[in-house]
């Protein structure tokens, strides 16, 4: 089994963390995994994106051109990785930064307003971990368990980001529902 997810958005809206969390719960559960990030030179503002690969088994080949899922936070990254999902898959798109105008109807969309739920929370940097909410149900290898104690050991030298991160989470979680 594995799951292949690219994340996608603007520098600065944790792009990366939010691979780096997604790896760290496949090590949780000893799984396979592989992170490739991928940001330009400008780093907030610029583009960033990253790609996580989930497996039970060996991994063959690091490369994802067709993904289980994304995550897209902003409409350059809708317009550039939209087509990167495979039919049947899952696509979470940050509703409040990116208008999906013409949608695929062979993968799943879930548009959430993932910049208005972390404002409304009290902290708009955790729009991504919002996200990660509203895609974990429909993750085969990673749950909110592995996920939480990813959090956990990310968080250890700022504790003080951990309930915040967990509460987006939950929150795009019940969204997704």
């Amino acid at each position: 089994m594995m799951d292949k997810v690219i994340m996608a958005g603007f520098g600065g809206q944790g792009i990366m963390f939010l691979g780096k969390v997604l790896a760290y719960a496949g090590m949780t559960t000893d799984l396979e995994l592989c992170w490739i990030p991928s940001y330009g030179p400008e780093m907030r503002g610029g583009t960033a994106n990253c790609s996580v690969i989930l497996s039970d088994e060996e991994i063959h080949s690091p490369v994802v051109d067709h993904a289980d899922a994304a995550i897209v936070m902003n409409q350059p990254a809708y317009e550039r990785f939209k087509s990167k999902v495979k039919p049947g898959g899952v696509l979470v798109v940050n509703s409040s930064l990116a208008n999906v105008g013409d949608q695929r109807t062979d993968i799943i969309i879930i548009e959430i307003p993932a910049s208005a739920i972390a404002n409304k929370l009290g902290n708009a940097n955790i729009a991504n971990m919002v996200c990660l909410g509203a895609l974990l149900p429909s993750m085969k290898l990673v749950n909110w368990e592995t996920v939480e104690k990813s959090m956990e050991k990310l968080t250890i030298k700022r504790p003080q980001f951990l309930q915040g991160n967990l509460d987006a989470i939950k929150e795009g979680m019940e969204f997704a529902k």
